[in-house]
């Protein structure tokens, strides 16, 4: 009898999709299945073949969410394109006798030679910005995206500045590249869970070449279609921008980041400010700006230079007073200025943004909810110097007394305080020991 009887000797699990056990029958370990979610075997090699390894363990939350709404908006954006290519192919002469191989080929080197120059240039002027706002510079790319493709559909109805509008259309998606790709970038350290990075970029490239290859299927049937009807290939390239315009801002929408730029942080912190509340990361994304903010805010300038904070020895000593931080702040021509000291950590990189927040929820007039910062706005309201020495003073007290309860309560809340995505400058100041 007790040789007959299965005795579990030890139990296995394949990620969080397979159980296995392992069972004593017969003098021998028997391997038996115990739970599965994959019982399909087309399922498993697909999911093999196009999702991370150790899906969806190995990835953020909203990594399946994103990747169906990326499909969408790289299926139509896949079809655009073909429709602005015929365009383009037709602009430089392909199927009319009159036109010459030379004066094709100089237009596309002329269109390719600006969009490497554009290209250059706008990561020179942007690319320390596409990290901390990502989603916002993602959603741009892929609508200037759309407007290059209008460009190419349409340059050919003005034979005479064809070669302009393609050249124009050329560095809009040189641009495009660049957002693109370093946002893309980004997005995957989010989405990679385990330091799977590679494994995450992998996949999401065979995803767009399954999208691609199924556009490019698609296209075979659409050109005979728009071939002699301009019209409906204008027609059609509306309808496909519009269906990927809706599906980059449900992607974007969809990312739920657990990393502090200053537009979630400002965001938790107005959120404090009115009922000592901190947002939980999916609360504060939904919240988070995607397009440009076109109201007059109070600006804030992080990693300023120490001559843009003090203009002489006086005013050194007013920006130190009350302040035993590693930073500098002033306000100076109705922006609040953060000069960093040399070695500071992210502890204290946060509460120099959560006091340069709190001092512009003070100067902006429109914002009503301060709370305990009520009696700064009064002392700035009495003060009739530039910079509102006395405001900024008292300040220091107020945020000695706050952002210890914010700190914890980020933690609480699950936001990455170990790293930020705040957009500082690089200047350092070491003013301690040249004062001693």
């Amino acid at each position: 009898m007790d040789e007959d009887r299965e005795v579990v000797v030890a139990t296995e699990s394949y990620g969080s999709q397979e159980r296995w056990r392992y069972q004593l029958k017969g003098g021998r370990i028997a391997k038996q299945r115990q739970r599965s979610r994959v019982t399909n075997p087309l399922v498993s090699s697909f999911k093999s073949v196009f999702l991370p390894q150790g899906y969806p363990d190995s990835v953020s939350e909203d990594y399946l969410q994103y990747q169906c709404w990326d499909t969408l908006q790289a299926f139509s954006s896949s079809l655009s394109g073909t429709l602005a290519t015929q365009a383009s192919l037709r602009g430089v002469g392909v199927g009319n006798s009159d036109a010459t191989v030379a004066a094709a080929t100089v237009t596309w080197l002329l269109r390719d030679g600006t969009g490497m120059l554009g290209r250059i240039l706008f990561a020179w002027m942007k690319g320390s910005k596409l990290d901390c706002d990502a989603k916002r510079w993602r959603l741009f790319a892929d609508v200037l995206n759309d407007i290059a493709l209008f460009m190419e559909i349409v340059a050919p109805a003005f034979p005479s500045g064809f070669t302009l509008i393609v050249c124009i259309a050329g560095v809009f998606k040189s641009l495009v590249g660049v957002a693109g790709g370093a946002t893309r970038a980004a997005l995957t350290v989010h989405q990679a869970r385990r330091d799977n990075m590679a494994d995450v970029s992998a996949k999401d490239g065979s995803q767009e070449t399954l999208v691609n290859l199924a556009g490019l299927l698609v296209s075979f049937l659409l050109i005979p279609l728009v071939t002699d009807s301009p019209a409906l290939s204008l027609l059609l390239f509306f309808f496909f921008t519009c269906l990927h315009l809706f599906a980059n801002y449900r992607a974007v929408r969809s990312v739920v980041m657990e990393t502090l730029n200053e537009a979630r942080l400002s965001i938790l912190v107005h959120q404090y400010l009115q009922d000592r509340r901190v947002l939980s990361p999916k609360a504060a994304n939904q919240k988070e700006p995607v397009f440009p903010d076109l109201k007059k805010r109070v600006q804030i300038r992080l990693g300023v230079s120490l001559a843009e904070v003090v203009d002489s020895p006086e005013e050194l000593q007013l920006v130190l007073r009350n302040n035993n931080k590693s930073y500098l702040i002033r306000v100076k021509q109705g922006a609040v200025c953060v000069c960093l000291g040399q070695g500071v950590s992210v502890h204290e990189e946060l509460q120099a943004v959560f006091h340069a927040v709190c001092l512009s929820a003070v100067l902006d007039p429109s914002w009503a909810g301060l709370g305990p910062l009520g009696s700064l706005r009064e002392s700035s309201s009495q003060s009739h110097t530039q910079d509102v020495w006395g405001m900024v003073s008292e300040s220091h007290t107020v945020i000695d007394q706050l952002f210890p309860s914010f700190f914890k309560a980020l933690q609480e809340e699950g936001w990455q305080t170990d790293r930020t995505l705040l957009d500082w400058d690089e200047w350092r100041a070491d003013w301690r020991k040249k004062i001693k």
